[in-house]
């Protein structure tokens, strides 16, 4: 369990080394870790590394030099971001504004650079890691998912004219948000004093003290990174490929979000290129963001109908009107429609090949 003495700060600012802050973090609070009984809890355990083998890659790969490896730029970033990961426990658990999205993202660009970068690090000892940073970016979700969900609709009422809003639907939204979002809190905190979640934190401990580093760790970056973005590069664009070839319906909504989540994944690979690539790598990251968004709106008005057309049965069940809801379903379909209409040109920018030849040097 996070000590909120700690205090948070900006995911970006400088905070103490992730060996010391876990190894702190629980013991200050007088916990000792104990013997994880899950599945997910043995499978951390087992991958990792023996204790007596720590000092030696410290040495190689620590802090005491800047990095000069593609395993030193990749090391790096997920150090960084899971000491972000720490920072930010005792922030959510105040429920600080953007604190749970802060410390998904930082999630997932744990998860995407141990995904990405496969060549640098060993996926079969980071697997269980990766795993279980897919299960803590879920629970985190679904209270950050509300909360943009529960902005997006009042700002959809705040813009209607007031002849349209017929109905208790202000009270009706705020009572439906408070209750799922006070369950998501709840459950959130549980998670966060969880022996599974320890476990995890420990598991980075031990990844960074002992990087399980694959043989190309050892070249210069400009000859490994570049590789593994485009790698991810090319699965977008098959992505946005398929789901442009689907008819409009649930199955290419299903097939645009997928593309979303390959485009953050192209994001974050090239966000932890940067320091070590420069200007290419921060250039083709903003034009992977531009496409992200696009989907991400899209994405958004998909999850915001579905909502409202709970809403809708709930008011008329009631007894309440629904014409509202589903005046406001009707503009979500415009606005994902017009998002689609805007997917072809902003992929065809992005998709230029001179940011990607710039990449290769």
């Amino acid at each position: 369990m996070a000590d909120s003495k700690r205090g948070a700060g900006p995911a970006d600012d400088d905070g103490p080394a992730l060996p010391d802050a876990v190894e702190r973090r629980p013991r200050e609070a007088g916990v000792r870790p104990s013997r994880p009984a899950s599945e997910p809890g043995r499978a951390l355990a087992e991958t990792a590394p023996k204790p007596g083998r720590r000092p030696e890659r410290k040495r190689r790969h620590g802090r005491e030099r800047a990095p000069r490896t593609a395993g030193d730029h990749v090391l790096a970033y997920v150090r960084h971001q899971a000491e972000a990961l720490v920072r930010l426990d005792p922030a959510v658990r105040r429920d600080l504004p953007d604190s749970v999205h802060r410390m998904r993202v930082a999630t997932r660009r744990l998860r995407g650079t141990l995904r990405t970068y496969r060549t640098v690090l060993d996926p079969d000892a980071t697997g269980p890691v990766r795993d279980e940073l897919k299960w803590l970016a879920a629970e985190l979700g679904t209270e950050r998912d509300l909360e943009v969900l529960d902005a997006r609709l009042h700002a959809r009422l705040d813009a209607a004219p007031r002849t349209d809003l017929l109905g208790p639907v202000r009270a009706r939204l705020t009572l439906s948000s408070a209750a799922r979002r006070a369950e998501a809190r709840h459950r959130l905190l549980f998670v966060l004093d969880g022996d599974r979640y320890l476990a995890l934190l420990d598991a980075l401990d031990a990844l960074l003290a002992d990087p399980p580093l694959l043989p190309r760790a050892d070249r210069a970056p400009e000859d490994v990174l570049p590789r593994a973005v485009l790698k991810e590069y090319r699965r977008l664009a098959g992505r946005i490929r398929h789901a442009q070839e689907q008819p409009p319906g649930p199955g290419r909504d299903t097939a645009l979000h997928d593309a979303r989540k390959a485009a953050k994944r192209v994001r974050y690979a090239a966000e932890a290129a940067r320091p070590a690539l420069g200007r290419p790598a921060e250039r083709f990251a903003a034009r992977m963001t531009t496409v992200q968004k696009v989907l991400g709106d899209h994405q958004d008005s998909v999850v915001a109908r579905d909502a409202l057309r709970a809403l809708a049965a709930e008011a008329h069940g009631a007894g309440e009107s629904a014409f509202t809801w589903g005046l406001l379903y009707g503009r979500e379909e415009a606005a994902a429609a017009a998002r689609e209409r805007e997917l072809p040109r902003v992929w065809a920018r992005a998709s230029r090949p001179g940011p990607r030849k710039a990449l290769k040097g």
